[in-house]
């Protein structure tokens, strides 16, 4: 019987013996195909080719989570770099999902979590969805251990230099070259003056949220001060409306800078990074705190800044 072994979804054929999914693949032509290999390896998955002729097509192979997968098909074998690089991409997006492992998207910041032992860990969030592809990938490589990272990491699959900053355990990607030869001092003060605009509404960059308030240590750390050909930061608490941000507390100012013409859920959606115990009734107090300052103000449901 052609389906023997042989389970068709909407979508894709599953190869199951005895409760077990030994394969997930496109079609039933290509399930009968892997099914009499299977066969034929006596169900042996570790006897699992990287490459197999089917007809007039290499199919390039993996097994990944105990089962099969065909990656891609070629008219010609495929050399090794080329099946290294099908593996990897498989391995970090098996699901076929939109950012693959590890990475969701929370308004227009792109987040890394993973799973540790029973907790969650954010290991850092990025404007820019390179930037977190780049980060995941390299975790994956490297058992998850931020400490790997150098200053200056190249990035196979964009073909750039990335530099990287590791800031309590989370990794920052300041910024990308196409060329090794890159002035850091410059890349370090840039990227304490894109704080520095975030930390007084200047500009909007959410995934730097923690940092508003390590300007300081961070410029003793790099050793050089926020550079910007506009605004003097030195000065800038010197509007009251600045001052008054600049006084507020690390969460106030998280609240404040998510609140753009915001209901209370989609601020709590905003903020989920920093959920923790009575999580609502801390967001709820901030705004009463930030409307009676006269940073915001209420309009029905509808929160804005003013």
């Amino acid at each position: 019987m052609p389906e023997k072994y042989i389970r068709q979804n909407k979508n894709s054929c599953l190869i199951v013996k005895n409760s077990k999914t030994y394969a997930k693949v496109s079609n039933l032509d290509d399930a009968i195909f892997i099914r009499e290999m299977l066969i034929g390896n006596v169900w042996d998955l570790s006897k699992t080719p990287q490459t197999v002729k089917k007809e007039d097509n290499y199919l390039v192979l993996t097994v990944y989570d105990d089962k099969i997968y065909i990656l891609a098909k070629y008219k010609t074998l495929p050399d090794s770099k080329t099946i290294e690089k099908l593996v990897k991409k498989h391995e970090r997006n098996p699901n076929n999902s939109k950012y693959g492992l590890n990475i969701t998207k929370i308004f227009e910041t792109y987040v890394i979590t993973k799973q540790i032992a029973g907790d969650e860990y954010i290991f850092g969030y990025y404007d820019i969805l390179e930037d977190a592809e780049f980060v995941r990938n390299f975790l994956l490589d490297h058992m998850w251990d931020v400490s790997q990272f150098e200053t200056v990491n190249y990035c196979e699959d964009s073909d750039d230099y990335k530099v990287v900053r590791v800031i309590d355990d989370k990794v920052y990607v300041l910024d990308s070259f196409f060329s090794k030869n890159i002035d850091l001092n410059k890349v370090y003060g840039d990227f304490l003056s894109k704080i520095s605009k975030h930390k007084y509404g200047l500009e909007i960059h959410p995934h730097l949220d923690e940092l508003t308030d390590k300007i300081p240590e961070l410029e003793r750390e790099l050793n050089v001060k926020a550079t910007d050909n506009t605004w003097d930061f030195s000065n800038v608490s010197d509007d009251p409306l600045n001052e008054m941000i600049f006084n507020l507390t690390p969460f106030q100012k998280s609240v404040y800078d998510v609140v753009d013409d915001s209901g209370l859920e989609d601020i709590k959606k905003a903020l989920i990074r920093y959920r923790s115990k009575n999580f609502d009734e801390k967001i709820q107090k901030h705004l009463i705190e930030l409307v009676n300052m006269g940073l915001i103000e209420k309009q029905g449901e509808i929160y804005i800044k003013k």
